[in-house]
């Protein structure tokens, strides 16, 4: 199965800079299909589900944005009460830690994106569990 992968970019904390980074990958025709923003101070990260990463990084790169690709995975769940600590506690009793998690709902579904560290571990260990794990294409067709 292909990787799905997140757009990382370290970009200074400023007024413009989002619409930088989205303007560079509007002109790069890249479609952001789900973002995380998270600041500290003077700098911050943005995470985006994009739908050419690769496209998407060196228009980035090319633009002075120092951007990385990230691994991870994508779980569509029902959405109800319990879901989130279904995927959290699978993955807690494996000993996986969780390092980052954003999620959106989308059909009535959950979908989840997770980032931890050992990627092929964590979808074996949800996929033993009947957790339905997203291929790229799955995920960027909802």
């Amino acid at each position: 199965m292909n990787p799905i992968q997140l757009v990382a970019i370290f970009a200074e904390n400023k007024p413009g800079q989002t619409a930088r980074v989205t303007g560079i990958l509007a002109n790069a025709h890249i479609n952001i299909r789900c973002a995380t923003l998270a600041s500290t101070g003077k700098f911050g990260v943005m995470k985006l589900l994009v739908n050419d990463p690769e496209l998407a990084c060196q228009a980035l790169k090319h633009e002075g944005f120092p951007a990385t690709l990230i691994e991870v995975l994508a779980v569509a769940l029902p959405d109800k009460p319990g879901a989130l600590h279904a995927i959290a506690d699978c993955l807690a009793k494996d000993g996986l830690n969780l390092d980052n998690l954003s999620g959106f709902v989308v059909n009535q579904r959950a979908v989840l994106v997770l980032e931890v560290q050992k990627v092929p571990r964590a979808r074996e260990v949800l996929q033993k569990q009947g957790l339905h794990v997203l291929a790229p294409e799955e995920l960027l067709a909802l």
